[in-house]
């Protein structure tokens, strides 16, 4: 009357068991979890090797071993890298030929400085100049991300519109806080609202296509933007405040812990090697961007960014050069 029913083996089980086992996992080891669970002594050895007969486990043990070797090649990138310096370089005023054969066609981040010496924006775009100049247009701003951990992933739950000046206020009265946030998601009502503001920017012909366009980035200090690596090549045309940047070389995304789409769960604040051992030997390299710099985030390059400061950034993909990489990622996102 009092015997604990025995658990049963469902389709989750069986999921548990095939990854496992595809990951290299002792059958025996598997079986002290699952009778340690409640799952019957012979009910699970059944269930083990009938899993270990699957021409489908089979299958997808192939695929795993494709991907290992994958990470091998990826391993020697990530070995050599430890012999260069951990550092993002400086270059002043570097020519749209160096920049193509020193960093765009070698994945490599750089900072740009001495190309928005001259930038009106950099003088005029105050708070009281946003205020005046374009306070009555409506935009849409990131809101309530405090509350979720996960607030990148579902951005499009933390859309609010509002006037231009009341957004402009708040930044200029909020002190620290990542709650609210202008990112390149709220690109599409803010594209128009805020378009004059681009014939504040340098053109940038070295670099970018002609006529090019930027997303425009506005919050308080303390605003973070978790590590995500981007789909494309990218700008971080750095108006006003600084950020500070950290960076992991795409080599390294086996040790990422990526679970969703271009995204990890490991804090740029706080790497906890606890929960994410492997991280122990990944290096980070880390930069802060002033006002007037331009840093170049390669494709593939996770990044974690966090405002020291009020920040104006422009963000802008528009090169001259190949920067469709999108097109063919994965659309299964779930890794």
């Amino acid at each position: 009357m009092n015997a604990v029913p025995q658990v049963e083996i469902d389709d989750s089980w069986r999921g548990w068991i095939a990854e496992n086992l595809i990951l290299g996992a002792a059958p025996q080891t598997l079986l002290g979890v699952m009778v340690q669970s409640g799952i019957a002594e012979r009910t699970a050895r059944v269930e083990l090797e009938a899993a270990a007969r699957s021409p489908y486990l089979r299958g997808a043990a192939r695929m795993h071993n494709r991907v290992a070797k994958r990470d091998w090649l990826l391993g020697i990138a990530s070995r050599l890298n430890k012999l260069a310096p951990a550092t993002v370089p400086r270059r002043q005023g570097l020519s749209g030929t160096v920049f193509l054969e020193e960093h765009y066609t070698r994945n490599l981040p750089v900072i740009i400085t001495g190309m928005l010496d001259d930038c009106p924006a950099r003088a005029k775009w105050t708070f009281d100049y946003l205020s005046a100049q374009l306070g009555e247009r409506e935009v849409e701003v990131q809101f309530g991300r405090n509350a979720d951990p996960d607030y990148e992933l579902n951005s499009a739950t933390h859309k609010r519109r509002m006037l231009f000046g009341d957004y402009v206020a708040m930044v200029r009265d909020a002190g620290v806080t990542n709650d609210f946030y202008m990112t390149a998601n709220n690109d599409g009502q803010n594209k128009t609202a805020l378009a004059e503001l681009m014939r504040d920017l340098p053109p940038l012909d070295d670099y970018l296509q002609p006529g090019s366009s930027g997303f425009f980035w506005f919050g308080p200090a303390g605003t973070v933007t978790p590590f995500h690596h981007d789909l494309t090549n990218n700008f971080m045309i750095q108006i006003a405040g600084r950020k500070r940047v950290r960076m992991i070389a795409p080599c390294e995304t086996p040790k990422l812990y990526n679970h969703r789409h271009c995204f990890t769960p490991v804090d740029g604040r706080n790497i906890d090697l606890q929960r994410f051992p492997l991280m122990a030997d990944v290096p980070v390299i880390e930069c802060v961007l002033e006002p007037g710099e331009i840093l170049f985030l390669p494709v593939g390059w996770w990044h974690f960014v966090e405002a020291l400061d009020v920040t104006i950034t422009i963000s802008t993909t528009h090169f001259k050069w190949d920067n469709d990489f999108y097109s063919w990622y994965p659309h299964n996102r779930e890794f």
